[in-house]
């Protein structure tokens, strides 16, 4: 356990490379399931991509009660796909959380990218900024960390005072999701996202990375400086957040010692 800045609380674990994914599932979804036992989950922060897919896995496989009570919202949400896309946030948060978790499709909330004009976007933004804000923020947050730095769709440049609105995805981003589609060119190019003020609000965050291509990301957020150029760098500032690693996302670090369990 370290201390973050102005009296906050960060904890790095990084996680036996024998137990991979499924290591790093387990230990983000205790975090979820201690919160949800005791009555403080009201408010889920859902991340989208890979890292935190075993997360959702795990969770279901308790089949712990308390969900029907549980909020969901989550991160973020391409511009311009249309509604019930297959490769939109929205289909994948219907897939691998709500389905699995048997929740409620009315608490389940995913930013709305279909508006074809500048003001509708903007509405919407206000909207889901204002839903959030009306519930105090998530009781738990999931967050992944881009190859660039990024959390949600938090491009590296983004005010750390940034609240809910629509992004331009840098080329590394556009690049890396475009497994997702059949061709690059159908890659979104525009999102909607969590500002990284909004995702502030969260009473803890639970931030996960995996394999070598995020470990320079991983560096600058946990050792570099607090700054838009590395959004996730604000992590250091929140409230209380554990950052779950595996050796190979942690290997540039310098201050955390690589190796299984805890790291102070």
């Amino acid at each position: 356990m370290t201390p973050g800045r102005g009296g906050t609380t960060l904890r790095v674990e990084v996680v036996d490379e024998a137990d991979g994914a499924e290591g790093i599932g387990r230990r983000a979804a205790d975090v979820v399931a201690e919160e949800l036992a005791a009555g403080r989950l009201a408010t889920f922060g859902v991340a989208t991509g890979s890292s935190p897919l075993q997360v959702y896995a795990d969770l279901a496989a308790r089949r712990l009660p308390g969900w029907d009570a549980v909020e969901v919202f989550a991160l973020d949400e391409y511009v311009g796909l249309p509604a019930g896309d297959p490769r939109s946030y929205a289909a994948v948060v219907e897939e691998e959380v709500r389905a699995p978790l048997g929740l409620d499709p009315a608490r389940v909330h995913v930013p709305d990218g279909t508006a074809t004009t500048e003001a509708g976007l903007a509405a919407a933004c206000a909207a889901y900024e204002a839903a959030l804000t009306a519930r105090g923020g998530a009781d738990v947050q999931l967050l992944g960390i881009g190859a660039t730095g990024h959390i949600g769709f938090n491009e590296p440049g983004s005010p750390l005072s940034s609240r809910t609105r629509v992004v331009e995805l840098a080329a590394t981003t556009v690049a890396d999701n475009a497994r997702f589609f059949a061709r690059p060119e159908d890659v979104p190019r525009r999102a909607v996202t969590q500002g990284v003020a909004t995702i502030a609000t969260a009473r803890r965050h639970v931030l996960i990375a995996r394999g070598e291509h995020k470990a320079e990301a991983v560096r600058a957020a946990l050792e570099g400086p607090v700054s838009p150029a590395c959004p996730a760098s604000a992590v250091r500032t929140f409230a209380d957040v554990l950052v779950l690693l595996d050796p190979a996302a942690a290997s540039r670090l310098t201050r955390v010692p690589v190796g299984a369990g805890p790291a102070a």
